[in-house]
């Protein structure tokens, strides 16, 4: 999974109609806003300090931090700007927008001075997962086989049932259960800077609160889904997200957690509605199509409920909005 979404992004800008599929900002430019504005409320109930930094993970074309800055100068908070982006496609595109970005290959390069506001939307769920499969046997790695010119899943050695959640260790035959150790480390890392430096993560993404199990292992092709183990490299490998395991490593660093709360109710709460009802006030003729991108943010049966919003803010930070 790292391996052909290393070479995917790297090698083109998947998103819009003529790709492979649409996030959030792309659909509205009301996503961005009400993000860049949950960032400066925090940032004015916590007394407007100096040097914050935006950090934003896997930033697609850099639409959401363009219309999150702009939400935030409306405010007078104009931080500096860091991405966490390997794909030269993606690096270009979002120069573009944001030209003012500095970019990181990793977290680890990260200001180390100054309270960090953290954005990550739709950047875990594109980690590569680990797969356990309850077998005659016991618990075994689900691994990848090539074979008459086709990759396909395969199982691998038997592993010990401490790798497993307790609640699932005495499941039925062929349960598969989900881990994301890329997640859990990168969480950890940007949860002990964020209780070292003051500030904020925000992570949006689809995925469930664990421990759970089942196959969550999709890819998209053209707005469709698509075999995963088809054509390596040439669509979006995702797995849904656990947001108790990444709760969880921010607890760890003495964080304050908010949620999971559904993407709809979180948006709602910040303010989505007014917010759409000013833009088609004053854009009449794009009434219906603003309509249309609020439900398809905040629907139930759209992006509202599966998608869901995780905030990890420094202890001695305010509490944040959107949360009850």
């Amino acid at each position: 999974m790292a391996e052909a979404n290393a070479h995917y992004y790297a090698t083109r800008d998947p998103l819009g109609a003529a790709g492979d599929f649409v996030t959030a900002p792309e659909i509205s430019q009301m996503f961005g806003e009400l993000v860049g504005l949950w960032l400066a409320d925090l940032w004015m109930r916590a007394g407007s300090p100096g040097n914050v930094h935006y950090i934003e993970l896997g930033p697609g074309r850099g639409t959401l931090a363009a219309d999150a800055l702009r939400a935030m100068r409306s405010v007078g908070l104009e931080p500096p700007v860091h991405f966490v982006e390997t794909s030269p496609a993606l690096r270009e595109a979002q120069a573009t927008r944001v030209p003012q970005a500095k970019w990181h290959d990793s977290v680890a390069t990260l200001p180390g001075d100054g309270p960090v506001f953290v954005v990550a939307n739709e950047f875990f769920d594109a980690l590569p997962v680990r797969q356990l499969v309850a077998s005659g046997t016991g618990w075994r790695e689900r691994t990848v086989a090539f074979a008459d010119g086709a990759f396909a899943p395969d199982l691998g050695d038997t592993v010990p049932d401490s790798l497993l959640p307790e609640a699932l260790v005495g499941a039925a035959m062929d349960t598969i259960v989900e881990s994301c150790p890329a997640a859990r480390a990168i969480c950890a890392e940007l949860s002990a800077r964020i209780a070292d430096q003051g500030g904020a993560a925000i992570v949006i993404d689809y995925g469930h609160q664990g421990p759970a199990a089942g196959d969550t292992l999709q890819a998209v092709r053209r707005h469709d889904y698509a075999d995963p183990f088809a054509d390596p490299g040439e669509r979006d490998l995702t797995a849904h997200v656990d947001f108790t395991a990444l709760a969880r490593e921010g607890r760890a660093a003495g964080l304050k957690v908010s949620g999971p709360a559904g993407q709809g109710e979180w948006l709602e709460r910040l303010g989505l509605s007014a917010r759409a009802s000013a833009l088609a006030a004053a854009q009449p003729a794009s009434a219906a199509e603003i309509a249309l991108a609020k439900d398809r943010l905040a629907g139930p049966d759209q992006m509202g409920t599966l998608f869901k919003a995780l905030a990890l803010v420094a202890p001695d930070w305010p509490d944040p909005e959107g949360f009850v």
